[in-house]
């Protein structure tokens, strides 16, 4: 064995003796005087001697409590979020594993499932609706059935959309039992439905009614799959004969920053998309990638109180850059960054660590963007039909030569 080789076993040996020396000495400390527990506390570190003072409540809560005591995982989650609510930021967060991994896939863009949309009634049962072509209209699903029951778990209204939807997504490839209510009186049907990849697109696209040059897109999410389906979006449009396009990011509530940037980029010849400053204030610019599809289409784009983070990275510097009209409401003002930390259970933890500046420096964090042109669409609209944020968007347009 070399000289070196044993220099580092004896010096890992110490250190190993030294550190059961410490543990045997505290623990003679705690059993020979009364003080002793207290004598070994003093000799942590502050957040160290917190945590003690948070086991001592919870030993007696264990003790005195009258109710059911929650397991050991839930009192954790519980801690976490406590502690986090501590920060005054909405946006730092703990995610419990089913709620994470529902959010990795939605930003995938994809998923096994049986390809349905779910809703609460005023009376809180979820009526399914099955996507077209997906494996649930295959197996015999239809539209407002009421979905009783998944696997052996009856789904009452008190089973939230994150179970259910956990339940129901699952491996490629496996099948999953739903049983539903259909009709007056509901009749219960069966259906064993084999899982598949469920696509979630997050672009769609239409020509504008009674309007032969104008192409309509809404984007719902910032997905990995946005922008190459944003670029067939307009791809199909021109081929219809559009000239002008409408971009709808009304109750878009964001996604992934470079999603973001790849959109802003169809419309943007170079330049800057936005800034991200840090706490130290230092700011870091991220610039127009080129290959964009759509630089000199005349653009004008839908906002509301719903449209946030990604979303107003996009209107920002599309508005900043003199590229494109607002046309709606003031968005919401959700201008901050966050790391995402997957944690060895499957949950994870968002940390706000920077905001987001328009490419004018305009600060998106609680101040949101302010449309070119104010227009708000009320509950009676919605609940008519009527779209007259839409409508101005329109005429914006064909104002604009």
């Amino acid at each position: 064995m070399r000289t070196g080789t044993r220099t580092i076993l004896f010096s890992l040996t110490i250190a190993l003796l030294g550190y059961l020396f410490g543990l045997v000495t505290a623990w003679f400390i705690v059993i020979s005087r009364p003080v002793g527990l207290d004598a070994v506390v003093t000799c942590l570190k502050p957040a160290a001697q917190q945590m003690v003072l948070f086991w001592d409540v919870w030993d007696i809560v264990q003790l005195e409590f009258i109710g059911q005591v929650p397991d050991s995982q839930t009192v954790t989650y519980g801690a976490i979020r406590g502690a986090l609510t501590t920060l005054n930021d909405p946006y730092t967060a703990f995610i419990e594993p089913r709620s994470h991994e529902r959010e990795k896939e939605d930003l995938q863009g994809k998923f096994g499932g049986i390809g349905v949309t779910m809703a609460r009634d005023e009376a809180g049962q979820v009526v399914i609706n099955p996507m077209p072509d997906a494996p649930a209209i295959q197996a015999g699903v239809q539209k407002d059935d009421i979905l009783a029951m998944v696997a052996t778990t009856p789904i009452t209204p008190g089973v939230s959309f994150d179970d259910i939807t956990a339940l129901v997504r699952g491996p490629v490839g496996t099948p999953i039992t739903i049983q539903i209510r259909r009709g007056k009186p509901p009749v219960t049907h069966t259906f064993t439905i084999v899982r598949q990849e469920i696509v979630l697109p997050s672009v769609s696209w239409q020509m504008v009614e009674g309007e032969p040059e104008i192409g309509y897109i809404a984007l719902t999410r910032f997905s990995e799959k946005s922008k190459e389906e944003l670029v067939q979006a307009i791809s199909e449009l021109r081929a219809s004969g559009a000239t002008r396009l409408i971009l709808d990011l009304r109750d878009n509530g964001g996604g992934l920053r470079q999603a973001g940037i790849e959109v802003a980029s169809q419309f943007l010849a170079d330049g800057v998309v936005m800034y991200q400053r840090y706490r130290d204030d230092s700011e870091e610019p991220f610039n127009v990638m080129s290959g964009g599809v759509a630089l000199d289409v005349p653009l004008v784009i839908l906002v509301n109180q719903s449209t946030a983070s990604a979303s107003e990275i996009v209107a920002g510097a599309l508005q900043d850059r003199g590229r494109a009209k607002l046309v709606g409401e003031q968005t919401y003002g959700k201008g901050s960054v966050q790391h995402l930390y997957d944690l060895r259970d499957g949950s994870s933890l968002h940390v706000t660590v920077a905001e987001w500046l328009t490419p004018n420096r305009h600060q998106l964090r609680g101040q949101g963007l302010v449309p070119d042109v104010l227009v708000v669409r009320s509950p009676d609209d919605a609940n008519a039909g009527r779209d007259p944020q839409l409508d101005a968007a329109v005429e914006q347009l064909k104002s604009e030569k």
